[in-house]
């Protein structure tokens, strides 16, 4: 090998070790990870090492490439029972809610920055998307309500392609060469056969996947891959949206009980992290530290408009036909994190060569990195402070481990809460359905298998094992119980989420 590459491989392993290191560290102090790998970028770039590195196209390129690998395992991992009750206002959220933020914020940004209509409407789009890597990073540590961590993980997967497509349009240079409502039904047809196209290569996939006999179970893994990768190929070739055909593929193919599913959501999992470290890193090395001074005020102005404004104002515009109380929907409004998208989609416009397309990239980055701070480390409290916290939910766990998935089961954590009515209660009064059952109960950090006559007490924690096909029913059971205890079918209580 040459000494060039060498020296770059170095790097690169150097790197990623330390990114990989930097998730525990971080997860301890509370700060997202995408914030210490965009600081490993700037560490060595031209302001630390000495790396210089200014391939805008070349990063809007390996954006995209990451970005399909972030929302495909964002696909693959999502449960279709929690995800089509609140597929109305996820889709509402990725339509409306977006246009009502681009026009909030570019409002905004035009009359208290001075800023040209175009310049302006660009902000609002670059950072009305949420960011699917934060968003299903920080959620999942948190125990919520199904429905909301449904809604706000499929909006993130949903609402980039609607934002890719006003981007580039605003991104687009010369006079425009028909009527600006000409772009509306454009819109439609690039989002319905983007979605049309990722519901044909998910049974594709589904079909040829449950019939194929490879002869390696590590290239099941691979072949999902590639059919969310060709999901958004086919998409991109008909001019429509690969990244919403990639999310409707990767859902299709994750709740398929393909052949090893286990391996293949581990799989999935190791990449978008990977895609997550080079993508991150990659955009702190072409950040210029010495330009994001003068972008702090610009950041702070469009911040604020998003998160007390547009953001808010979108939700509640989103959910005006459905059933979502106010102090869901304030946290709704809160928790639509921005991460590495904005930025993204910032280089859109730069590599389109914008005025004012660099002052755009360094106010969202330097918007990124403040509110990052303020959002993920508050969302906890603000979920408990707005009441809407589940802390009696059970989780899932992936587990590798082949009798599980040859009989099609789950392994589900539960943890008793203060305050929960399960406290109390003996295991056989749980009336678990048949095909579910708790395997291990942990007490005071020692672990014990339960007897029926077992009484549950609070801050124990529950592992329970669940076939497929009454998973969803044990976990409205545990629900109920936890609410109301063992009598909770008396009270008319069945475990089914909240409307009030």
């Amino acid at each position: 090998m040459t000494p060039g590459l060498d020296l770059a491989l170095l790097l690169g392993a150097a790197v990623l070790l330390v990114a990989v290191g930097a998730v525990r560290f971080s997860t301890r102090l509370g700060v997202p990870s995408l914030l210490v790998y965009l600081a490993l970028g700037v560490a060595i770039g031209e302001a630390g090492l000495g790396i210089r590195f200014d391939d805008v196209e070349l990063t809007r390129m390996l954006g995209f490439c990451a970005l399909i690998v972030i929302i495909a395992e964002g696909g693959l991992s999502a449960r279709w029972s929690t995800l089509r009750p609140v597929l109305g206002l996820a889709a509402a959220l990725s339509t409306a809610g977006v246009v009502v933020s681009i026009l909030v914020v570019g409002l905004a940004v035009h009359l208290l920055l001075g800023l040209d209509w175009r310049l302006a409407l660009l902000y609002g789009a670059v950072l009305s998307s949420t960011d699917a890597a934060a968003v299903f990073a920080t959620l999942r540590r948190l125990r919520l309500p199904p429905r909301l961590v449904a809604t706000l993980e499929a909006e993130s997967g949903m609402n980039d392609a609607p934002v890719v497509i006003v981007v580039v349009l605003l991104s687009r240079s010369g006079a425009a060469t028909h009527p600006w409502w000409y772009e509306i039904p454009l819109v439609g047809y690039e989002l319905g056969v983007g979605a049309a196209v990722g519901v044909a290569a998910g049974i594709a996939g589904r079909y040829a996947l449950r019939r194929a006999a490879l002869p390696s179970a590590g290239l099941y893994p691979i072949a999902v891959v590639g059919f969310t990768v060709l999901a958004y190929a086919a998409g991109a070739v008909l001019h429509a949206s690969g990244f919403l055909a990639v999310y409707v593929a990767g859902v299709l193919l994750g709740n398929a009980r393909l052949p090893h599913r286990q391996a293949i959501l581990g799989f999935a999992d190791g990449l978008a992290w990977l895609a997550q470290i080079g993508l991150f890193v990659l955009l702190g090395l072409l950040a210029a530290p010495g330009r994001l001074p003068t972008a702090v005020l610009p950041a702070v102005v469009a911040g604020l408009a998003l998160v007390l404004a547009a953001r808010p104002l979108s939700v509640a515009v989103s959910a005006l036909p459905f059933r979502f109380a106010l102090r869901e929907q304030a946290f709704l409004s809160w928790a639509g994190l921005r991460g590495a998208v904005p930025i993204v989609l910032a280089t859109i416009p730069l590599s389109q060569r914008v005025a004012g397309a660099e002052g755009l990239f360094d106010a969202v980055f330097v918007l990124v990195v403040i509110f990052t701070l303020l959002q993920a480390g508050t969302l906890a409290p603000v979920a408990r402070r707005l009441g809407v916290t589940a802390p009696a939910e059970a989780a899932e766990i992936r587990v590798e481990t082949a009798p599980l998935e040859r009989m099609r089961a789950d392994l589900l954590q539960l943890e008793v809460p203060p305050g929960s009515r399960l406290g109390g209660v003996h295991v056989d009064e749980l009336r678990l359905p048949v095909g579910a059952s708790v395997t291990l109960v942990l007490r005071d950090g020692t672990g014990f298998v339960p007897g029926p006559d077992t009484r549950l007490k609070v801050g124990d924690s529950l592992l329970i094992v669940a076939t497929a096909e009454v998973r969803d029913e044990a976990e409205r059971r545990l629900r109920a119980v936890s609410r109301r205890g063992r009598l909770a079918r008396w009270f008319g209580e069945y475990g089914e989420d909240r409307d009030e």
